[in-house]
């Protein structure tokens, strides 16, 4: 075996091999070369010129790699019965390198890619850390995989625990399943909204696609014929409408439609992005988090079993200029009737403009100039000398607490680089929006109460009741600090699967699954 240890040697020390989809493993190269420096150099997988009963449960793995959401091509998916043949009768030195080495190198791009993801979300600004969960590769190769008595265990273990993740994986394996047997004729288009009782000459398709995406039973019964959209097949598009962020009419407008025509192909990458996502977040969290989504314009507070314990409305960064950033931090307190301490940039670009054209802007807003450590300048007449000051920077502006505060009656602070919080307001009606991108950033919560009094429960006196009064008539900026911080996540996902085993996919408002895309599509190696 000398020569196949020389070729390994040869294969450790390039980083590079031939034989692989994606050549270039300089990535791993250091891996790679600590894992056969452990064997002196002799291949891991082989045994006799033969394939370890590990290394067949490994290609096994790899070859169904697309229904874990992964692409086959970076683990040499269609290479792998060639590759086994090419060992039968007398293989080369040369074959049993490449042959082990190819192995290596893909499982190790497999473990990786199914336990942190293949890019790490620091490449896109996302405030998501990876490092503490990665494995090292060379030692769990070497431990658990290449002597397992059950690989495919061992594989199964370095995926997400949670049952979010696994349901997602499940939805994948369906929609793959359906958009092998193609999309099927589309939902004609309409000219104008389409209303119960009004003339459709598109129901067959319609049926066709909601039976198909389970909104309608398939032992409804429907005429296909009909010249006229109503029924249950209008019940069918509410139910559609529900799970794709739109507003539940049940009318045939062009976004449902849209919606419906939605090539499958689409909706198997949007899950594969979300699992993608999900593989970002730790292995557990030290206390059931706060999730807030992006596209969804939902948050919801876990209970300690990994169910949905409270659930709310929210209002995000609007798509076009402030954008939401997406973040893990701790929850450690709360504010009641806080201040609003105004960003500089909207101080610059709304608040001395108006003071310009009104020098008693500031007071009929209920704000006040103010310097940095909170010293009261003016809630009045903002003079010439204040104005130059504020332009200068010198000086800023908060507005008072109470009922028409930006920031409503309540702050729950997880203190981050963004200055972005969660927080009530006192414009309600945007909630009723289906799509709800209006917010400077900030995440406006419609049931921030009951999201209080859940993060509180553990704390007495901080029933529903007692926040609901420290918001009313309580003093001013109290804060209440958690006895025990509480990890939120402000994540961007466009398919959810909820707790009913439904699917809810929606638009990429902020572009970042066609950034994800457009990055996987350049293949390995992936921007660590």
């Amino acid at each position: 075996m000398t020569a196949v240890s020389a070729r390994l040697h040869e294969i450790a020390d390039s980083g590079k091999l031939s034989d692989l989809h994606w050549p270039d493993f300089s990535d791993y190269r250091l891996h790679f070369l600590h894992v056969y420096e452990a064997s002196n150099f002799a291949p891991v997988w082989l045994s006799n010129g033969r394939p370890t009963p590990q290394a067949l449960g490994i290609v096994q793995a790899l070859q169904a790699s697309q229904q874990k959401g992964l692409n086959p091509d970076d683990y040499d998916a269609s290479r792998w019965t060639d590759r086994l043949h090419a060992l039968d009768g007398s293989p080369t030195p040369d074959t049993l390198a490449h042959f082990d080495a190819a192995l290596t190198v893909g499982v190790m791009r497999y473990i990786s890619d199914l336990h942190i993801g293949r890019v790490n979300p620091k490449h896109f600004n996302f405030g998501i850390d990876i490092e503490q969960k990665k494995y090292e590769l060379p030692q769990f190769v070497t431990t658990k995989v290449i002597p397992a008595t059950n690989v495919q265990s061992v594989l199964d273990g370095v995926e997400p625990p949670y049952n979010g993740y696994k349901a997602t994986e499940a939805m994948l394996q369906h929609y793959l399943q359906l958009a092998a047997q193609g999309d099927g004729p589309p939902v004609p288009d309409v000219v104008k909204t389409v209303s119960s009782g009004d003339a459709y000459a598109g129901i067959g398709p319609l049926v066709q696609r909601l039976r198909l995406f389970g909104d309608l039973r398939a032992d409804t019964v429907v005429d296909v014929n009909a010249p006229t959209y109503s029924g249950p097949v209008i019940d069918g598009v509410k139910t559609f409408q529900s799970r794709h962020g739109l507003a539940v009419t049940g009318k045939l407008d062009t976004d449902t439609i849209r919606q419906l025509n939605t090539p499958l192909a689409k909706r198997v990458n949007e899950l594969q992005d979300a699992l993608e996502r999900w593989r970002w977040l730790p292995p557990q969290f030290p206390q059931p988090p706060v999730v807030a989504n992006i596209p969804e314009f939902i948050l919801r507070a876990y209970g300690p079993d990994q169910k949905v314990a409270f659930t709310s409305n929210v209002v995000v960064g609007k798509a076009l200029r402030t954008q939401t950033p997406v973040f893990a931090k701790d929850m450690r307190y709360i504010v009641f009737r806080p201040y609003w301490n105004v960003p500089t940039g909207i101080v610059r670009g709304e608040i001395i403009p108006g003071i310009v054209r009104d020098r008693n802007y500031i007071s009929k807003k209920n704000f006040e100039v103010t310097t940095f450590d909170g010293k009261v300048i003016t809630d009045g007449a903002v003079s010439d000398d204040v104005l130059a000051q504020l332009r200068a920077g010198k000086l800023t502006v908060r507005q008072k607490p109470g009922p028409t505060n930006s920031l409503g009656l309540i702050k729950l602070m997880f203190p981050n680089e963004y200055n972005v919080y969660l927080h009530s307001t006192p414009g309600q009606q945007l909630f009723s929006q289906s799509r709800r991108d209006f917010s400077h950033g900030c995440v406006r919560v419609e049931k921030p109460a009951e999201l209080a009094a859940y993060i509180l429960r553990n704390q007495p006196p901080w029933t529903l009741e007692k926040v609901q009064q420290a918001m009313q008539s309580g003093p001013d900026n109290q804060q209440v600090n958690l006895t025990t911080p509480v990890p939120v996540l402000i994540l961007y996902v466009t398919a959810v699967v909820e707790e009913d085993g439904s699917v809810h996919f929606f638009d990429d408002i902020y572009g970042y699954d066609k950034a994800l895309e457009e990055v996987l599509a350049k293949g390995q190696p992936y921007p660590g």
